[in-house]
This record gives structure tokens, C-alpha cells and sequence, in this order.
């Protein structure tokens, strides 16, 4: 199955624009204001002009739900990406609102897969990143071997560090539940600002056929 791709931390206009060309699977944009990528209420505006087959996806982080909930209307977002200390029933919530859920967790030797087990029903997507205290957006590689302890059937997306030289690596992943690879500050000039001719070649490498 061909990989999804999803480019999150967009947040300027024109950089959107261009982004969406090249026909990612999801675009991010993320609502925690502590985030360098977080997006202006006015920049927030340009997610509605995003091509309708592109999922557009929130990223929030322990965001209160009344809150969460507007936003998500506001900006019509198709997919909510939860990314802090988010509940089973929380995660319940969002899913009744008819939007996908995608909840990250941060991986690092000691991760207790076994807590993922309560959340399989509540979600869409696992997404597993490298742990960090600023709740992802590090530009690190987890141990991607770390993943042979996730046991479940739930479909993930593999976050964390990606750069144009893993394509070949995530090739080589033989793991039906691997969904999507979301790409983020690797692929950047400055926060926020994707740098729209490496994302091609990440989008032409990962894409292609697997060498013989």
C-alpha cells in the first residue's frame, strides 16, 4: 500500500499554497501557542481554501474541549491530532464529532505500549514520535525497532526526526499498520516555512518503486 504523506506545521500563506500542489495526504496546523509553528488566527483563515482532498488536521495539545470543539467548526478541520495528556473519554468526544482522531504518543525505551491498548476504540490513527518535553517538533529519530513492541491492529503514523534520507529506510518497514510518515521541521527554512523543492524530492523518493 502507498504510504499517506502528511506535512504538519504550516502556517503562512503562500507557503500553504504551494504545499498543497503537491497533494499531500494531510496538512497539520497547529493550534498550541507555545509551539514556534503555531498558526495566527489570521493565517488559521486559509485552511478553509486548502483542496477539499486534502485532510486538513488540528494539532492541539491538552486544548480545552469547548475550545477545541470551536475551532475545529471554525476551520472545518477533517482530523484532529491530539498530542498532550489527552483522556480515553476526551479522545471519545472529539471522535463523536464526525472528524478523524489521531492520537500522538512519544516514544523512548521505556514507553509502556500496553497504555495504548484503552485507546484503540476512541481513535483513527496512532501517531508515534520521538518524546520530548515540547511535545514533538524536535527533529529526532526515535528507534524505529522500538515499535516491535506495539502489538496492536490500529493503523500509525511514524513521526519524529523524518528527513529526505530515510525514504528508503521507511521503504524498507515491512509493517501493514504503518499508515502515513508525517514530515515537519526537516524539511524547513525557518519554523514553519517548508522548503517547497525538498518536499518534492521526498514526495518523488518515498513514492517510487523499492529498488530490486
Amino acid at each position: 500500500m502507498k504510504l499517506k504523506i502528511k506535512v504538519c506545521g504550516m502556517k503562512q500563506a503562500a507557503n500553504i499554497a504551494a504545499v498543497a500542489e503537491l497533494r499531500p495526504d494531510y496538512l497539520g496546523f497547529i493550534f498550541y501557542r507555545k509551539s514556534p509553528r503555531y498558526i495566527s488566527e489570521v493565517s488559521a483563515e486559509l485552511i478553509k481554501y486548502v483542496p477539499q482532498q486534502i485532510k486538513t488536521v488540528g494539532v492541539f495539545v491538552d486544548e480545552d474541549l469547548e475550545t477545541l470543539k470551536a475551532l475545529v467548526a471554525n476551520h472545518a478541520l477533517k482530523a484532529v491530532q491530539l498530542h498532550g495528556n489527552e483522556t480515553v473519554d476526551f479522545c471519545k468526544q472529539i471522535k463523536q464529532m464526525g472528524v478523524e482522531v489521531i492520537k500522538a504518543f512519544g516514544i523512548h525505551a521505556d514507553f509502556d505500549f500496553s497504555v495504548l491498548e484503552d485507546y484503540e476504540t476512541v481513535v483513527d490513527y496512532f501517531l508515534f514520535d520521538t518524546q520530548t518535553a515540547a511535545h514533538g517538533g524536535s527533529g529526532k529519530v526515535f528507534d524505529w525497532t522500538l515499535l516491535n513492541n506495539y502489538q496492536l491492529n490500529k493503523p500509525y503514523f511514524l513521526s519524529g526526526g523524518i528527513d529526505l534520507q530515510h525514504t528508503n529506510q521507511i521503504k524498507e518497514i515491512k509493517d501493514e499498520r504503518l499508515f502515513a510518515v508525517d514530515i515537519n521541521s526537516k524539511f524547513e527554512i525557518e519554523p514553519g516555512l517548508k522548503n517547497v523543492d525538498k518536499l518534492k524530492a521526498f514526495f518523488r523518493e518515498l513514492n517510487s518503486l523499492p529498488s530490486a
